[in-house]
């Protein structure tokens, strides 16, 4: 079994480009550093670091075992981590980004919450249906609402919540034109769209099946809250997440219409750098708001 000690020494050597450097940071005899590298390597029986009076190079071998040896060490802070985590309560800051839906129908209510619950986070959000570059950025959460998969950026992914996208009307609008039977009468509607160059919905019954309908376009608006309140006016028709229109749903300020479509589903993601090594802070944020989304499901 290899020593702990000896591995994170050698990992802080790697990083630190050099036993003196390492030496400088840990406060440990440089000549300390070398000695328990070498007997790493005598445990291995393999040299993993070419030493010369100038360079510190990393062989190849010993550059794949930095990378587990590096993994190994992170494991370890995190194990250690568990424990202190219940000793301590999380404090310091906390810096997330969102989109717009995001913020608007699940952060607004649930970041209260846990500034309540932990007094000594500072919880910093920004705010963009933009993409984001996270470690750029230095955020440690991103929320993000979307439609297809997130593309593959290596960074750690927590689904938080699927729902549907429904039509919803007024009252009043459906009082005063013809009715809705199936997609194809929505031809003879008023639609209220998403964004310019939007003239057509893609509709999917139970089954999955898909049917393409065009309504008379009489609204556009890229922004959610928007085309709600239009529908909710009587001005239209509008594809929307089932969640947006629930409470304007239970005041009877909207209906829904064929309620055995959809309009395919919008996704709700949860981001972070890396699940390894998180700041307590971090993790606590993590794990409230991942609480939160299961309860609003």
């Amino acid at each position: 079994m290899l020593n702990l000690n000896d591995l994170g020494l050698f990992v802080a050597a790697v990083e630190h480009q050099g036993f003196a450097a390492a030496s400088r940071r840990l406060g440990i005899p440089k000549s300390t550093i070398s000695k328990r590298v070498a007997m790493l390597e005598d445990e291995l029986a393999v040299r993993l670091i070419h030493r010369t009076s100038r360079n510190f190079v990393l062989t190849d071998l010993g550059r794949d075992f930095y990378e587990h040896a590096q993994a190994a060490m992170i494991e370890v802070e995190a194990a250690e981590g568990v424990v202190r985590r219940r000793q301590a309560e999380p404090s310091g800051r906390v810096r997330m980004t969102a989109s717009v839906p995001a913020a608007q129908l699940y952060l607004a209510d649930s970041l209260p919450l846990l500034a309540e619950k932990y007094p000594k986070l500072q919880l910093q959000l920004h705010v963009s249906d933009h993409f984001v570059d996270m470690q750029q950025g230095g955020f440690d959460i991103a929320v993000r609402s979307h439609f297809a998969a997130l593309p593959d950026s290596g960074l750690v992914q927590r689904q938080l919540m699927i729902e549907p996208i429904i039509l919803v009307t007024s009252p009043g609008y459906l009082a005063e034109h013809p009715p809705l039977q199936s997609p194809v009468d929505l031809q003879h509607h008023a639609g209220l769209m998403a964004g310019p160059g939007v003239t057509s919905w893609t509709l999917f019954d139970d089954g999955g099946e898909p049917t393409q309908v065009s309504p008379r376009v009489v609204m556009i608006a890229d922004e959610s809250t928007v085309l709600s309140g239009a529908a909710a006016r009587g001005l239209g028709i509008a594809c929307l997440p089932e969640r947006m229109c629930r409470d304007l749903i239970a005041s009877a300020r909207l209906v829904r219409i064929l309620p055995q479509w959809n309009a395919g589903s919008v996704t709700t993601t949860l981001l972070m750098p890396h699940r390894r090594g998180q700041l307590p802070a971090v993790r606590a944020a993590v794990e409230f708001l991942v609480d939160q989304f299961h309860q609003l499901r």
